[in-house]
């Protein structure tokens, strides 16, 4: 039998279900991030060190956590249903080891607006000036005098350590930045340690990530900052990579032996259940239960025009 009437308390109960059903499903939904962009690549020197590369940007906004540079987290991001750019930068690679060239910059993450910046290039031999970049490159062992590290984005990681110079033909190399410390200034004695990255919680468990590069030296070589740093190189010690999807600086070299690239970024981000999150065809990822929400980490993309569509 039809039904050709319902009674007023039906309709309410009906209107009610189903407006909380569109609302809450559809968005717009309240997102946390942790976006970390690739390190930069260690510099090479001969006899003189090289700097380590600074750790990529490190932007956050899981409550009660730290952005790089010492900055708070950010707001959340509230998204509504459609997709959006997401991208995990790659480690810069070490300078070329006959080059004595400074190790390139890492490449920039991308969730959404969220831009965090690539690590700075370390310093060489020949170019000691540390680059530029989310956290900055160590300095190179200069000739003579100081040589400056480079300068980090405000808000994403801190300054590149200082080189210095031992005699006109020996030096060590300052630290690359880290996301949670300035890269070690270079001493008479030892090659500057990398700065210490950032620990955050945000996929459940305690995590450090962000370390800057060491400088390698003369004498003794750097060791890498806490959250991915590799540590920096001697004459008869080769320097180590920035770790995978840590954002971690590569290790400054000393006396010819191969520089280290930074380690790869990656993006993570908290979505509620409700949130139907699909990614395009070139994206990894993995997605993991924590409490009410989704937590999705995604440590690489095969090009620069890769999305997640939030529905």
């Amino acid at each position: 039998m039809a039904v050709t009437s319902m009674t007023n308390s039906s309709i309410r109960d009906f209107t009610k279900f189903n407006t909380m059903g569109t609302t809450f499903t559809s968005g717009p939904f309240s997102i946390h991030y942790l976006v970390i962009a690739g390190g930069g690549g260690g510099g090479s020197g001969g006899n003189r060190g090289a700097g380590g590369g600074g750790a990529g940007g490190y932007r956050c906004s899981a409550a009660g956590e730290s952005s790089g540079g010492g900055a708070t987290a950010e707001p959340s991001m509230t998204l509504v249903r459609g997709s959006y750019s997401v991208l995990v930068g790659g480690g810069g690679a070490g300078s070329s080891t006959t080059g004595y060239e400074n190790g390139f910059t890492g490449s920039a993450s991308v969730f959404g607006a969220i831009v965090s910046d690539g690590g700075g290039g370390g310093g060489s031999e020949y170019v000691p000036s540390g680059l530029d970049g989310g956290s900055g490159g160590g300095a190179g062992g200069p000739s003579s005098g100081p040589a400056p590290g480079g300068s980090a984005t405000p808000s994403q990681g801190y300054d590149g350590g200082d080189g210095y110079a031992v005699s006109s033909t020996a030096a060590h190399g300052g630290g690359g930045g880290g996301a949670g410390a300035i890269g070690g200034n270079a001493s008479s004695n030892v090659a500057g340690n990398g700065g210490n990255g950032v620990a955050s919680s945000i996929t459940g468990s305690s995590v450090t990530r962000g370390g800057g590069g060491g400088g390698g030296g003369a004498v003794d070589w750097g060791s890498g900052g806490t959250g991915g740093g590799g540590k920096g190189g001697t004459p008869s010690s080769a320097p180590t990579a920035g770790t995978a999807n840590t954002g971690g600086g590569g290790g400054g070299t000393e006396n010819d032996f191969n520089p280290e690239s930074g380690g790869s970024g990656v993006v993570i981000f908290i979505a509620p259940k409700q949130a139907v999150v699909t990614f395009s065809a070139g994206v990894t990822a993995t997605s993991a239960i924590v409490d009410s929400n989704v937590v999705y980490t995604v440590t690489a993309t095969s090009t620069t025009s890769e999305t997640v569509t939030i529905g």
